[in-house]
C-alpha cells in the first residue's frame, strides 16, 4: 500500500474472471485529509486512482504502472467523514502485457468516479 492506513478492504467479491466488486472504508482521520483540504476534507482523485491500481494488482497478483488514462470523471465529492464507505466495481482485462481496467466508484447510490485506464505489467 503506497499510502498506509488510508483505507481498508471491508468486502471483496469476484463476480467472474473479469469483474470484481470491492467495498473499502476510508480512514477519515488520515493525515492526507489535513491538507486536502483543511476543515473541508475531500478524497484526492490521485489517491482514488492509486487505490484502483492497488486493488487491480491484488486481483491479478502482478505489479503494475499506469500507462494511459482514457477516461476519468470525478462526478461527486468524496468526503471521508460523511461517506467513508465506497463500493468499487472493477472490470479487468489482462492480456499478459497490459491490463485494461474500467471502474465505477460509488458511495451509497451516488456514482463518484468513472475511470478507464491501461496499466503495463512490471516484470
Amino acid at each position: 500500500m503506497l499510502i498506509p492506513n488510508l483505507y481498508s478492504i471491508k468486502k471483496s467479491e469476484t463476480i467472474d474472471d473479469f469483474n470484481f466488486n470491492i467495498q473499502i472504508e476510508l480512514n477519515p482521520k488520515h493525515e492526507i485529509f489535513d491538507g486536502h483540504f483543511p476543515n473541508n476534507p475531500i478524497m484526492p482523485g490521485v489517491c482514488m486512482i492509486q487505490i484502483i491500481k492497488e486493488l487491480t494488482e491484488l486481483f491479478i497478483s502482478q505489479k503494475l504502472y499506469l500507462s494511459k488514462v482514457s477516461n476519468v470523471k470525478f462526478m461527486a465529492i468524496i468526503n471521508p467523514f460523511t461517506h467513508s464507505v465506497l463500493d468499487l466495481n472493477l472490470n479487468i482485462m489482462n492480456n499478459g502485457e497490459e491490463v485494461k481496467v474500467k471502474n465505477s466508484s460509488f458511495f451509497e447510490s451516488t456514482n463518484a468516479l468513472k475511470f478507464s485506464a491501461v496499466f503495463k505489467i512490471l516484470e
